[in-house]
């Protein structure tokens, strides 16, 4: 009889995803550093950034129609061999290829631990899944600040980013172990008795379509400004990439107290709230100067701080029948929709230092920083018009779900399948 260790499973999860959140705050970290090693303008590097976006959803749209088949351990075990795999190609890598290519291997391992632990944490525990989503999801926040300080800390004191990339391999090594030796549940389709045809009713349903297309932008809004926000703003702060430390800081405190916010608010009040202060803090952002910018990192940290792990928790508890599928699927629309846009950005990135360069002069470095000083909150600002454009969709979803509840004043608890320990 398989012995399921709830507790275990909740920690080796937040372990496997502090090494995808590592990645995301040490390679932010060390973009300006690779564009100087490798002789990289601002379009390569977008789309090196976006090569992890690519392999996310690959992998997760993939893990989210086999997982209920091979098993959500045997998931893990590949993520920890793509994981490895991609660290070592990253830290002996050549140029643009070789970089291209263990960012996307880095990426498919990233989807792959979330193919696995989203179905797994809403398995685990149904009574309460939009609450440990949250609690799961703190450890990405939290794995780029450890990852941004270590690049800031590593960087004072002389040592290159090849061993910064290299400290991912001690937390990769510890998850691989852990679930390599702990027995795993069958996920909450399988184990509920929802057939097939009833998940892919689901994820065709208005509401989850819906869903589908708001986490564009959710995703979008986070996840591009944090990857770039260190580029982007460098010439407005002396410590730009601590702009990112600060936003992540705040992400995880907030889904670290999620539970009254979530029961006070509902999920879809939690959303609405979040688009508004990401709208607000993302066009402070833009248009702060000096120090005024790190108050701007705080309000949009929490703005974009229940984001995603919410989003995944609405479908997770509202179109519970979408099982692993539909919890994965929107993951995989997440990061597809970052890379598209991160690559678009990175090229728009480039016309408006081209814009702003002097005509007719040399393009000093004075000029070029001149240049980059107006680009990066140009493009912040033209990324402001998704979180707008996220309020109208939330406050839409707030008024139909407390339309729908009012329908159906009834609920039926989920049972749980799993041993308390």
């Amino acid at each position: 009889m398989l012995q399921i260790h709830k507790t275990k499973l909740f920690w080796a999860s937040c372990l496997a995803l502090l090494v995808t959140s590592l990645s995301f705050g040490i390679r932010a970290g060390m973009m300006n550093q690779l564009a100087l090693d490798f002789n990289l303008n601002a379009s390569q590097l977008g789309t090196i950034t976006a090569t992890a976006f690519w392999g996310f959803p690959l992998a997760i749209v993939i893990g989210g129609f086999i997982v209920d088949v091979i098993g959500m351990k045997r998931l893990l075990i590949m993520a920890f061999i793509f994981h490895l795999a991609g660290i070592a190609l990253t830290i002996f890598a050549q140029g643009y290829w070789t970089l291209f290519f263990s960012t996307l291997l880095i990426g498919i391992a990233n989807g792959t631990v979330e193919a696995a632990c989203n179905p797994l944490i809403a398995t685990l525990y149904p009574e309460n899944k939009t609450t440990r989503l949250n609690y799961f999801h703190l450890w990405f926040p939290g794995g780029i600040v450890i990852g941004t300080l270590l690049v800031t800390l590593f960087i004072h004191v002389g040592l290159g980013w090849k061993i910064q990339v290299a400290m991912m391999v001690i937390p990769t090594l510890v998850y691989g172990y852990l679930f390599s030796k702990l027995d795993f549940p069958v996920t909450e389709r399988v184990s509920s008795g929802y057939t097939i045809s009833d998940m892919y009713k689901a994820v065709l349903s208005p509401l989850f379509i819906f869903m589908f297309i708001c986490m564009f932008g959710t995703a979008i809004t986070e996840l591009f400004t944090g990857q770039w926000i260190g580029m982007l703003l460098k010439n407005v702060t002396d410590n730009a990439i601590l702009l990112l430390t600060l936003t992540t800081g705040i992400m995880v405190i907030g889904r670290a107290f999620a539970e009254p916010v979530v029961h006070r608010l509902a999920p879809q009040g939690v959303l609405l709230f979040s688009a508004v202060f990401a709208a607000a803090g993302l066009y402070m952002l833009s248009t702060f100067t000096g120090n005024s910018v790190f108050f701007a990192a705080v309000i949009f940290g929490v703005g974009v701080c229940y984001f995603w792990p919410t989003m995944i928790g609405f479908v997770a508890e509202n179109i519970p029948k979408s099982g692993a599928l539909g919890l994965n699927l929107m993951g995989g629309a997440g990061m597809f929709a970052v890379s598209v846009y991160t690559i678009f950005m990175g090229g728009f990135y480039d016309q408006l230092i081209l814009k702003h360069l002097p005509p007719g002069a040399e393009a000093s470095e004075v000029a070029i920083a001149g240049a980059k000083n107006l680009a990066g909150p140009e493009v912040l600002q033209a990324t402001l018009v998704i979180p707008v454009l996220l309020i109208l969709a939330f406050a839409g979803l707030v008024i139909y779900m407390r339309v729908k509840t009012k329908k159906q004043p009834g609920t039926v608890p989920v049972p749980s399948i799993i041993e308390n320990n």
